[in-house]
Parts: structure tokens; C-alpha cells; sequence
């Protein structure tokens, strides 16, 4: 198995250790021309590195290089991250092979799909040549202490890997936009302020969202505030959500019931403010502040807004 790994900016896409420990090490990283890739969290995992050099991400020519780079491998697993999504489908297609969706174990003949919106997991049998997405969080990654591997760079066959023109389809990428920080991709969001039942108004998110722009942080929250339409499905973190693996994670009156802890991964960093001092999610804190959750919202955005955002 070949893990393949998108790098855009420089940076590993979350799950992506998980992936290359899932492949026993084997990893070809496809890289743009925005910045060197940072392959250092891939130490101790990875035991043969591949750079293909693909210029500007163009998901429809990049996976036509990766389709001709990948002919010698049956199966090619990536991150399941917005990019590994995009270009999973893209390279299924190329490879004229089949596409396995959400895998929380792969073992070469078979692979364990996650469904049923993360109750349960279906097996399935894999024959011939094959690509997976990998859920990011379903295992642990054990490093060997092996010294830093040196990448190889690969020749990329036909077309120019600069070229503005996509080889493949009929898309044309003209630019790329950076996305607003508050509705970057959970799974892969460095940077997460969440909020729960406590807030007491749908206004209160809005405040929420200014908070996470000027934090340059995305925006979650609980099934709670999603099942009365506060915010969309998309943004629910937890096991029936998205299961995420932030730098920082600030929890504004969510009291941490297992459906969501267990899905926010291990942050290095975890601010909690709560009326409960004893409720799971102060306890997992590294700072945890007892206080009404709306109250510090109001605070918080007439230090920090300007104009301050207050529901009505």
C-alpha cells in the first residue's frame, strides 16, 4: 500500500501520520509551489519518502500525474482532509479503479469503512487496484525513534507541472482564495472556538464567529445547537460530527458530554468557560474559567470588536 499525502503551504494535512502507519511507511508526498514541504511529522513513521513537485493545485491535473506516478501500486490510500477528498475521487477516476470512502482500518484485502454517520463500521473486500480515504483520529501512530528519512523527488511524467492549464477535465484554476478561518475544514482547522448549549441565542454564534476571525480560528460547536439549526451539521464536533485534532481548542459553555469529547482529539491547549466547574470539559481544561459563557462573549467582543457585536 502507498500512502499519498497532499501538501499545500508547506503543511501535512491532518491524519496524515495516521495514513503512513497505516502503509507501513511508504509515503509519496505531492507538493505545490507555495512553500517547502514540512515533512518532520512524518519522522519515525515514514520509511521511504517520494516528493512529486506538482506546481499550483489543480486537483484535475494533479491527479493525472498521480495516477501515472501510482501505476505500479494496487492500493493508494490518502488523509480523509478536504484536498485528500477532492483528489481521491479525481484519482479513482484516472486510475479506472474503485473508491473506498472513510476507512478506519485497511489491511490490503479488506478495510473497515466508517457509516451510518459514525455509529458503525462496514467491511469491505477489496479486489484489484483500489483507492481509500483514511478517516483522520481512528489510530494511534507508533514511532520508532528511526532517524530522519531523506525524500526523494520523482519525475513527473508528461506535461510541465507549472503549467497554468489543467491536463486533464476541463476545469482551469485561476486562483486560489484563502478561506475565512472561521469555516476552514474542522478536521484540519489549527484553531478551534466551540460553543455549546449554554449559549443561550442564536445571536450569540455570530458573536462566536467574529471572536474565531479576529482568533483566526474556526467555529464548532455540539449536536445540541445544531439540532435547533443554530449552526450547520458541518460544524458539530464529536462522534456523530467531525472528530478534530486542534492546537487550541476554547469551549464556551459546552460541559463535555463523551459524544464530544471523544472527538475532539488531544489538543495541546484547552480553554473551557463554564458555570459547572465540575463538568467534564473544565476538568479536561488547561485553563478553566467558571463564569456564564454569554457574559464572557459580551466581554470578550467589547475588548476585542470594533464595533462590539451584541445579540439583540
Amino acid at each position: 500500500m502507498l500512502a499519498v499525502v497532499v501538501v499545500r503551504g508547506g503543511m501535512l494535512p491532518l491524519g496524515a501520520d495516521e495514513v503512513v502507519a497505516e502503509c507501513g511507511g511508504h509515503v509519496l508526498a505531492a507538493v505545490d509551489d507555495a512553500a517547502p514541504a514540512d515533512l518532520a511529522a512524518l519522522d519515525g513513521v515514514a520509511t521511504e519518502i517520494e516528493i512529486a513537485d506538482l506546481g499550483a493545485f489543480e486537483p484535475p491535473r494533479w491527479a493525472a500525474h498521480l495516477a501515472d506516478l501510482t501505476a505500479s501500486d494496487d492500493i493508494v490510500v490518502l488523509p480523509a482532509s478536504a484536498d485528500g477528498r477532492d483528489l481521491a475521487a479525481r484519482l479513482a477516476h484516472c486510475r479506472e479503479c474503485d473508491l473506498f470512502a472513510n476507512a478506519h482500518r485497511i489491511d490490503g484485502t479488506t478495510a473497515d469503512l466508517v457509516v451510518g454517520g459514525g455509529f458503525a463500521l462496514a467491511r469491505v473486500e477489496i479486489t484489484g487496484r483500489a483507492v481509500l480515504t483514511m478517516s483522520p483520529g481512528v489510530r494511534t501512530v507508533t514511532r520508532t525513534g528511526t532517524a530522519h528519512v531523506t525524500p526523494r523527488h520523482v519525475a513527473i511524467p508528461g506535461d510541465d507541472p507549472a503549467a497554468a492549464v489543467a491536463t486533464s477535465g476541463s476545469v482551469v484554476t485561476l486562483e486560489l482564495v484563502a478561506a475565512d478561518a472561521t469555516s476552514v475544514d474542522l478536521a484540519e482547522a489549527p484553531r478551534i472556538v466551540a460553543g455549546g448549549a449554554g449559549l443561550d441565542a442564536p445571536a450569540r454564534f455570530e458573536q462566536l464567529t467574529e471572536l474565531g476571525r479576529r482568533f483566526d480560528a474556526s467555529v464548532g460547536t455540539t449536536r445540541v445547537v445544531t439540532d435547533r439549526g443554530w449552526l450547520p451539521h458541518e460544524r458539530q464536533i464529536g462522534t456523530t460530527g467531525v472528530v478534530v485534532s486542534p492546537a487550541l481548542y476554547i469551549a464556551f459553555a459546552i460541559s463535555g458530554a463523551v459524544q464530544h469529547t471523544t472527538g475532539i482529539g488531544s489538543p495541546e491547549h484547552i480553554v473551557s468557560v463554564n458555570t459547572d466547574p465540575f463538568c467534564p470539559m473544565m476538568q479536561l481544561a488547561d485553563l478553566a474559567i467558571v463564569a456564564d459563557a454569554n457574559e464572557v462573549l459580551d466581554a470578550l467582543s467589547s475588548l476585542l470588536l470594533e464595533p462590539a457585536v451584541s445579540p439583540s
